[in-house]
């Protein structure tokens, strides 16, 4: 945590050292390497010191690929800038190359010339041949136009190291990531004190590594000192309009963990979370274990199935429930949330969304669940939608999602992606006071009870706890009369409680928020973006209407039902750009429910979008 906001690191300057209003690094290697460690105490460092900052974490799906080869590369970028950012960046300007391997999946993405620093004692003819290379390019015209540094990393590591007792050469080497990052920080004016704590506290009880790694550290430090290689440092200052108060640094998957733990306390409930591992949600379960103390329950299903079940007990037994997983992991649980949705219970589930289908992309980004959770179960079974925005964003709208599922007593979703589940930024921690309390109240008086009686406004039916004295009641998955309840295969009791769940769910748009417009209230383009894609259309958004550009944007937060007021907002423009990270789902509603022309940018990369390929984008539609 960090009070905002901070003192740049020092108050004088080396005359060499050139300002700049942000950048972006990028480190890439093998997955051994410690890349994600690395970009992540580099953030760490950058944050403390004031500065915005965007990741966009990328390591694979292999467990361990062949060392040097590009699938098994990791990589990790961070934009860290004196201003509000909205995304990590289209390009990095400089590259950390640990292997060849790097600069061949990298280069395309560096700006032109761009720093790249590479580890020049990977590049043996093993490894350039993996990488795909005949000849090095370190040697040749391949990197014509960039500034590269040839840095034996390996060998520099092992010579800081050498007096060090009782390690092997290749524990040695493992520690040649600490050194790149202490060259990094001095390439960009950053302390070591931030990183230099973490080793103390992270390896306690390995005196051995917290040497290691604070030798190696200071060495790349000094090597960026007394090298002369570089021809100056960059140089960020510390942003100067932020909101004060304290700040931690949030992935989407922490701050879902916070949400959880968060609504179960305002709810004054406990929380049940019932989840089957699987990528990107795994650190969902693996946050809330280790919350125990604060009335948290956690289990760790043996398939999805399972998972699912105990949620929809745990909720039936008035604990606030709920579990998460990605599109293969939702659709096994697709018969057991439609039984949720038939006994009308709370809970939450969460669809962190990953590449598909089937196994498809296990660690890439996708937004191709949005159908699935609105339509993939069987029979009318609507549900309220959620999604958040970044990864920031991802307490709040858990918060939210609980409040809707206990208020209307329903199952809902709540929408996170591969990009805002590791992606992280800045997040100023809430006054809890400040957030208002969830009703969940449990009936107990019997007079006149029935187990689907409704509240007039919501159409929430009872919540009423097992083994209440006269409030016995039976509920199940077989058609039913609305009210009583009981059993019904009566044509006119089915379709009467079909459209009365269905009218529940629409109710939830009476105590939303209305849409609200980034840019002109009207005019000849209106971009509207959902989940992860925030940060990108935000900032192509700016950069058009910089230009002077009629354009807007507007990002949905609530997919079922929609903001009451969408219809009108999108009726004041000639056309709708709808950017998303799948073939058009979100496109296709948005034209069958409303009278406008939309536009589709369709992306399935795995990647997100870069701010130039939505600018491109409505530059090409108003032109």
């Amino acid at each position: 945590m960090a009070e905002t906001p901070a003192a740049e690191p020092s108050a004088v300057r080396d005359p060499t050292t050139r300002r700049h209003d942000s950048v972006v690094i990028r480190f890439s290697g093998d997955s051994g390497d410690g890349m994600q460690l690395t970009g992540d105490q580099f953030t760490n460092t950058s944050a403390v010191l004031g500065n915005d900052v965007s990741t966009f974490p990328d390591f694979p799906a292999e467990i361990r690929a062949p060392a040097g080869t590009i699938p098994g590369l990791s990589g990790f970028q961070v934009n860290f800038s004196s201003t509000e950012i909205y995304t990590a960046g289209d390009e990095p300007q400089v590259l950390v190359a640990m292997n060849p391997a790097a600069i061949t999946a990298n280069l395309e993405d560096l700006r032109p010339g761009g720093v790249i620093i590479v580890n020049e004692d990977a590049f043996t003819r093993n490894n350039l041949r993996k990488a795909g290379y005949a000849s090095s390019p370190l040697d040749d015209d391949s990197l014509r136009g960039y500034e590269v540094h040839r840095v034996p990393l390996t060998t520099l590591t092992r010579n800081a190291l050498a007096d060090v007792e009782g390690m092997t050469t290749q524990q040695k080497d493992l520690c040649k990531n600490a050194f790149a990052l202490g060259l990094a920080f001095w390439l960009f004016d950053r302390p070591l004190e931030t990183t230099l704590n973490f080793y103390e506290k992270k390896f306690a009880k390995r005196p051995q590594v917290v040497e290691a790694n604070t030798r190696a550290l200071k060495a790349g430090y000094a090597f960026g000192e007394t090298s002369e290689a570089f021809s100056g440092r960059m140089q960020v200052p510390s942003r100067t309009e932020v909101e004060a108060g304290t700040y931690r640094r949030i992935t989407g998957n922490e701050a879902v963990v916070l949400g959880l733990v968060a609504a179960a306390h305002k709810a004054d409930k406990p929380l049940f979370y019932g989840s089957y591992p699987i990528t990107p949600a795994s650190p969902i379960l693996e946050g809330l274990a280790a919350l125990k103390s604060f009335d948290v329950r956690t289990f760790q299903a043996e398939d999805e199935i399972a998972a699912i079940g105990s949620v929809i007990g745990a909720a039936f037994g008035g604990a606030l429930a709920a579990t998460a997983s990605s599109g293969p992991g939702i659709a096994l649980k697709s018969e057991g949330i439609n039984l949720a949705v038939v006994l009308e219970l709370p809970m939450v589930i969460v669809n962190v969304q990953r590449g598909g289908p089937s196994t498809g992309l296990p660690t890439k980004t996708e937004q191709a669940d949005l159908l699935e959770v609105l339509f993939g179960r069987n029979g009318e079974s609507p549900m309220p939608v959620l999604a958040a925005a970044t990864s920031a964003d991802c307490f709040d709208l858990t918060i939210e999602a609980c409040r809707i599922a206990v208020r209307h007593m329903t199952p809902v979703f709540l929408l996170s992606d591969g990009y805002l589940a590791n992606n992280s930024e800045p997040w100023r921690i809430p006054d809890v006071g400040s957030i208002p309390p969830i009703e969940a109240a449990h009936r107990t008086d019997p007079d006149g009870y029935q187990p689907y009686m409704r509240d007039p406004h919501t159409l929430a039916r009872p919540w009423v706890l097992p083994g209440t004295p006269g409030l016995e009641h039976r509920i199940g998955g077989l058609g039913k009369q609305d009210g009583s309840g009981n059993v019904s295969y009566d044509p006119e009791d089915h379709e009467e409680i079909v459209r009365i769940r269905a009218d529940k769910v629409a109710r939830v748009a009476d105590s939303i928020p209305e849409a609200e417009v980034f840019g002109p209230d009207q005019g000849d383009l209106l971009v509207i973006g959902w989940g992860g894609t925030f940060g990108a259309i935000r900032a192509a958004t700016e950069h058009m209407q910089q230009q002077g550009r009629s354009v807007a944007s507007l990002h949905l937060r609530h997919l079922n039902p929609f903001p009451r007021n969408l219809g009108n907002v999108i009726g004041r423009y000639r056309q709708v750009l709808v950017p998303e990270l799948n073939m058009g789902q979100l496109a296709m509603l948005l034209q069958a429910r409303f009278p406008v022309r939309v536009v589709s940018l369709n992306k399935v990369q795995g990647q997100p979008f870069k701010i130039r390929e939505i600018s491109d984008k409505i530059r090409s539609i108003l032109d």
